[in-house]
């Protein structure tokens, strides 16, 4: 099958069988889903939105978090992981959107990865999901599916797999598509099992064919 093939099929089902895909992290605004997605680094989006509530609470602006410290924070985010390195990184993120960016969550990718505890792929979750750009956002489920399926041919990193994603899939749909393959990942084509049977993507995916 040529890659045309596969991709043509893979985003064909997911258009007609999930119309409406979205971020499951809560948010209010720009500054809570940054938030929110650096807390979610190797950690479930479940967690996140079981202590988010209070923190935003507490910390509803940029402004309000970078008058305080990494101490407090810890307290309200210690059941993530990574909690002392979250609570300077979220402390730090919001003095720098204070003093370098009035403020103001940015659009662009590469001054979102200026900020204190963003990468690349916090950077482009923002850009898609706040501003409607076609950026592709690669965690480890849209890493291990586009491998799987054969989206990609066995990149080796998250780099790679966004390069080729992005050559492959229409642009209107990329932020789409992100969270088609985080959800894809998430709950059908886990890590350990991957649930073949409940899958409707069998017919294009290169693990099926070769493990079935």
């Amino acid at each position: 099958m040529r890659k045309e093939e596969r991709y043509k099929g893979v985003i064909d089902w997911f258009a007609e069988n999930v119309p409406i895909a979205e971020t499951e992290l809560h948010y209010h605004d720009p500054f809570q889903l940054l938030v929110a997605v650096i807390l979610s680094a190797q950690c479930t989006d479940k967690r996140v939105n079981m202590i988010t509530p209070p923190l935003f609470e507490a910390f509803p602006t940029a402004e309000v978090m970078s008058e305080s410290t990494p101490e407090v924070i810890y307290e309200y985010i210690k059941s993530v992981s990574y909690p002392n390195n979250k609570a300077k990184h979220l402390v730090g993120m919001a003095k720098m959107l204070i003093h370098d960016f009035d403020g103001t969550v940015p659009s662009d990718i590469d001054e979102l990865m200026k900020l204190p505890g963003v990468g690349r792929k916090t950077a482009n979750v923002i850009a898609s999901v706040v501003f409607d750009k076609p950026a592709m956002a690669v965690d480890t489920h849209v890493f291990r599916v586009s491998n799987r399926i054969g989206l990609t041919n066995n990149s080796k990193t998250p780099l790679e797999t966004e390069k080729e994603l992005v050559k492959h899939i229409p642009e209107h749909l990329i932020a789409k598509a992100h969270h088609w393959l985080i959800l894809h990942g998430r709950y059908v084509c886990t890590a350990r099992n991957p649930k073949c049977e409940d899958c409707g993507l069998t017919l294009w995916c290169k693990y099926f064919l070769t493990h079935k």
